[in-house]
């Protein structure tokens, strides 16, 4: 009798947490607000070219783990979608497939997570290449950004056309990787130069619990490159692109 209860209870408390997952998509509207065209990348999603002032409305399913959008720069596509970019760079030309090569900003997200909860932020650990921030738009929740000339800023040994690496991509070791799980490293150098200057965005691997935002699942999201105009001054597009 207590053994029938019990499986009773338990299909009831499934039953109960199903019931409450969201059915409908997040939408993510994505707003090149840059002076140059963005060849904005979603995974999941694919890839759209967006100039000054377009914006690319993407819908994701719920239950979304480890997604991600960025942007691509010095993008050269033929008529065909056949190509390659400068920074942001994946497989599938414009529309991209899998990740970005570094480096690239990136606005990460997971839909409705235990607790009905969305997580998401802005992570500098494949680098820098475009200013960006994400907030929602149906509730009182923080937006996580980064908006410092970090191309401008960027230490020599980082610095690459179009952007700026994390020391991971360049070093790979797990001093800066953290390869070998929590504890194995700590805040450098260089990661505090990028810490500095985008205080709510990851600056390495194992950053703190604060780089990380929560939003009850169901708010769509607003994702900007160069959201302000202030960070504009020294991000005109490079020379070099």
């Amino acid at each position: 009798m207590a053994s029938s209860y019990s499986t009773r209870s338990l299909f009831y408390l499934l039953f109960l947490s199903f019931s409450f997952i969201p059915t409908h998509s997040t939408t993510f509207e994505i707003l090149n607000n840059c002076p140059y065209t963005v060849w904005a990348a979603a995974s999941p999603g694919g890839g759209r070219g967006l100039d000054h002032g377009q914006t690319w409305n993407l819908s994701v399913n719920p239950g979304t783990t480890s997604g991600r959008i960025w942007g691509r720069t010095g993008c050269n596509f033929d008529a065909s979608g056949h190509g390659d970019c400068l920074t942001g760079n994946c497989t599938g030309g414009l529309e991209c497939t899998g990740w970005g090569t570094p480096p690239n900003t990136l606005a990460e997200f997971a839909l409705n997570q235990f607790t009905n909860l969305d997580f998401y932020d802005i992570s500098l650990v494949d680098g820098f290449n475009i200013p960006m921030d994400i907030t929602p738009l149906n509730s009182k929740c923080a937006k996580s950004s980064c908006t410092a000339d970090i191309n401008g800023q960027c230490p020599k040994v980082l610095k690459v056309p179009g952007g700026c690496n994390n020391p991971c991509t360049l070093f790979k070791t797990d001093e800066y990787c953290c390869f070998k799980g929590p504890g194995s490293c700590a805040p450098t150098a260089y990661s505090r130069f990028f810490l500095v200057r985008c205080p709510d965005a990851y600056s390495f691997p194992r950053d703190g619990p604060t780089t990380t935002f929560i939003c009850p699942t169901g708010s769509n999201y607003r994702v900007v490159f160069c959201p302000s105009r202030s960070s504009l001054v020294n991000l005109e597009m490079p020379a070099s692109l």
